[in-house]
């Protein structure tokens, strides 16, 4: 009874703390607030009317909705770059703040779930995917298996998290008997979420694009790039907002990572492009399509060459100590292994794909304001749920979050 009390303590002193804050918090959380409603409008334009709505049609069916799912939950997976340092090797400079790459990865599959729910044509549906609710038609379905990993990793992130945060509060250390197994189980579980995801691409027989054997190392690759981009630059922005103790080892370390995981992500690229191109068989229309254009259609080309360039910048970057240890280098990296991926993942792998169509035809397809406004609510309502899990977070691991303080005083000090 006593646990369940200071549960119940926990988590009321948690809300009572992410309302307080300074001016600049209360701007950044009504700039999210109000994305988030400018999504909501977009959103139900399309809810009243359809798909129709956005620029997918039958030749294209996916677009940036699944784009950004596929990219995310690349995101999500990433979180194991943290902890396999920390309690693996129990390397303690990563394990001090191994904990807010399971806060991202949480974030994270919250915008993977909002994704899945506008992409369906009938959002009211959306119980049927859902465990323990829904018909998922398990074993057979691989889209069951895709719901499953992600729900499990999203449920496993959610108990590590809350329950070291609550250990925290209550002045008392964590029992390893039951953190270590969980967070060796989420390693797998990262691995097997994208694994599962490349998956739903590979079992589609007539789109030969996607018929690879590589295609789920080379997604596992590039999350393990992209992912941890996103949280160095996380990182300076809470080492320079907040009395948060990280690292400059701790950084390196995830950056000397990121270039072994670049290059293996460069070589399976460079390997499946050699395949097609020089196969040359019917189905090299595809990446065709994507590097060098097809019929006269040249929209993705750019892009895709765009993506190529700044992955063998950002490989550089990273696999040269002097350039991955100098701070604009390093960000300069971080922002361009970004884009890289986020175009290799979205438009680099949805529209290729189905592009031709099965007859041969070429949609040129493009994201309309609906999709944009859509996809920036849902990015803004990750952002917000990262922003509040961090907003309780910070004053924990700085102790200034107890039980024998106040959520006032502790928001002060953060």
């Amino acid at each position: 009874m006593e646990t369940i009390r200071n549960f119940r303590r926990f988590c009321l002193d948690s809300l009572r703390l992410v309302v307080v804050g300074t001016r600049a918090y209360y701007g950044w959380v009504a700039f999210l607030l109000a994305l988030m409603g400018l999504g909501i409008v977009a959103y139900l334009g399309q809810f009243q009317d359809g798909l129709i709505h956005t620029n997918m049609r039958d030749q294209v069916s996916w677009g940036f909705y699944i784009g950004n799912f596929t990219f995310l939950v690349g995101v999500a997976a990433a979180a194991i770059m943290l902890i396999i340092p920390a309690y693996v090797y129990e390397w303690k400079p990563i394990k001090e703040i191994a904990i807010l790459g399971e806060l991202l990865a949480i974030s994270a599959l919250v915008m993977c779930l909002g994704f899945v729910l506008v992409d369906i044509g009938r959002p009211d549906r959306f119980w049927h995917i859902m465990p323990l609710v829904g018909l998922l038609n398990f074993p057979s379905s691989l889209l069951a298996w895709d719901v499953i990993a992600l729900n499990s990793y999203l449920l496993l992130n959610y108990v590590v998290a809350t329950y070291l945060l609550y250990c925290a509060y209550t002045d008392r250390h964590y029992v390893k008997r039951f953190v270590y197994p969980l967070v060796f189980l989420s390693i797998p579980m990262a691995v097997s979420i994208h694994t599962v995801t490349a998956y739903l691409y590979n079992g589609l027989g007539a789109r030969p694009y996607w018929n690879s054997a590589i295609l789920a190392p080379r997604f596992l690759a590039s999350a393990f790039c992209s992912g941890p981009a996103i949280l160095l630059i996380l990182l300076q922005i809470l080492r320079k907002t907040t009395r948060l103790e990280i690292k400059d080892e701790a950084i390196f370390k995830i950056a000397e990572l990121m270039a072994y995981t670049m290059g293996f992500n460069l070589f399976l690229t460079a390997a499946e492009a050699f395949k097609e191109f020089y196969t040359n068989s019917d189905d090299v229309v595809f990446i065709r399509y994507l590097y060098l254009g097809l019929r006269g259609h040249y929209t993705l080309v750019p892009f895709a060459w765009a993506s190529v360039l700044c992955g063998l910048v950002a490989f550089l970057l990273f696999l040269v100590p002097k350039t991955r240890k100098n701070w604009v280098t390093l960000n300069i990296g971080c922002v361009l292994i970004y884009a890289s991926v986020y175009i290799e993942k979205g438009m680099g792998l949805i529209i290729p794909g189905l592009t031709p169509d099965t007859l041969g035809e070429i949609y040129t397809y493009r994201p309309s304001l609906t999709e944009v406004g859509v996809a920036s609510g849902i990015f803004a309502l990750g952002f917000l749920v990262f922003t509040l899990m961090l907003k309780v977070a910070v004053p924990v691991m700085l102790g200034d979050f107890t039980m024998a303080k106040r959520p006032a005083r502790a928001a002060a000090a953060a």
